[in-house]
C-alpha cells in the first residue's frame, strides 16, 4: 500500500462522528458538545409520525425535534399557540418508535411551562416518561433561566430557543427579526449567556442576523443551532414541509427547498384518481382470484 494512501480503518468514519459513526444507540448530548469541540456541523429536522421520522433517521440525520411547529403544518392551526400537551405526547410518541438512533428533543408547547418552573418540570417528565423523548425544548432566554435550571438539576436534557420565538407571535406582532441592533444585540447575547449558564446542552437561534449568530456561537460553550441565522452556527434546523417543498405557498427567506414532494404527491394522486376513473385500476395483478 502506498505510504501516503489512507488505510481502511482510516477510510471509515470514526466512532465519535455524527454521521455514519455509532449506529446501535440514540445520539446523547454528549455527542453534540464533541461535535462542537471537532468543528462538526450537525443537522435537525422537525418530525411529526414514525413514518417521516424513520426516513430521516435512515438519512442520518442525528437529531429530530418534534416541534409545536406542527400546528401550523401538521394540525391546520395558524399558529403554534394552540398545540396542547397531549398532542405534543402523542406526536413525540410516534417520532421515538419510529426512529432508532437519532436523539428526539419535543418542544414544550405555549402554556405548558410559563407559569412556573414546578409546571415545566412536571410536563417535560410526562414527554420523557409518556413518549420517550430525549430532550425537551422551550422558547425564552433570561425569563426561561428557572425552569431550564430546575429541569437541567432534574436530569431533563433542555435545547433553548432565542431570537424569534414564535410562541410569542402574538406580542410581537408577527415574525421579526430579532436582533437588529445594539440593544437588542445586546439582549440576545444576554439571553444565550442565561440559558447556557442554567445549563442548556443546546440553543436554537431564530430569525437572528447572521454576524450576531456568529458572535453568540463563539462565545458560547454549548452547540447552537440556526434557523435564520446565518452559515456560522453549529447546525442547522428546518421544518421538515418546507425543507421538502410541501408547504403551499411562500416560505421563510431562510429555507432552501431541497424537493417538491408536493407537487409529486399532487401527481400521483391525480394519477390514481385518473386511473379509477378510467377503469384501469385495479388492473388483474391487484385483485384476487
Amino acid at each position: 500500500m502506498n505510504a501516503s494512501s489512507p488505510s481502511p480503518a482510516q477510510n471509515q468514519a470514526s466512532p465519535a462522528t455524527l454521521y455514519g459513526g455509532v449506529t446501535n444507540r440514540r445520539v446523547t448530548v454528549r455527542d453534540l458538545a464533541a461535535a462542537k469541540q471537532r468543528g462538526e456541523k450537525w443537522s435537525m429536522l422537525t418530525a411529526y409520525d414514525a413514518l417521516t421520522a424513520g426516513v430521516f433517521d435512515e438519512a442520518g440525520i442525528p437529531v429530530l425535534l418534534v416541534g409545536d411547529s406542527a400546528g401550523n403544518c401538521h394540525l391546520g392551526y395558524e399558529t403554534t399557540v394552540p398545540v396542547t400537551m397531549d398532542q405534543m405526547v402523542m406526536l413525540s410518541a410516534a417520532v421515538v418508535r419510529g426512529t432508532r438512533r437519532a436523539m428526539v428533543v419535543a418542544d414544550l408547547p405555549f402554556g405548558s411551562y410559563q407559569e412556573s418552573p414546578a409546571q415545566a418540570m412536571h410536563n417535560a417528565a410526562r414527554l420523557m416518561k409518556e413518549a420517550g423523548v430525549g430532550a425537551v425544548k422551550l422558547e425564552g432566554g433570561e425569563r426561561s433561566a428557572r425552569s431550564i435550571e430546575l429541569l437541567t438539576e432534574a436530569g431533563v436534557p433542555v435545547m433553548a430557543h432565542i431570537g424569534l420565538t414564535p410562541q410569542s407571535v402574538h406580542a410581537l406582532g408577527g415574525y421579526p427579526v430579532q436582533g437588529r441592533g445594539d440593544e437588542a444585540a445586546h439582549q440576545l447575547l444576554r439571553d444565550a449567556k442565561a440559558v447556557q449558564q442554567a445549563g442548556a446542552f443546546s440553543v436554537v437561534l431564530e430569525a437572528v442576523p447572521a454576524e450576531l449568530a456568529k458572535q453568540v456561537t463563539e462565545q458560547l460553550a454549548i452547540p447552537t443551532v440556526g434557523i435564520g441565522g446565518g452559515p456560522d452556527t453549529d447546525a442547522q434546523v428546518l421544518v421538515w414541509t418546507d425543507m421538502a417543498g410541501m408547504t403551499a405557498g411562500r416560505v421563510p427567506k431562510f429555507v432552501k427547498q431541497y424537493a417538491n414532494l408536493r407537487a409529486v404527491l399532487g401527481d400521483a394522486a391525480r394519477a390514481y384518481a385518473e386511473d379509477v376513473r378510467a377503469g384501469t385500476f385495479p388492473a388483474a395483478e391487484h385483485s384476487f382470484h
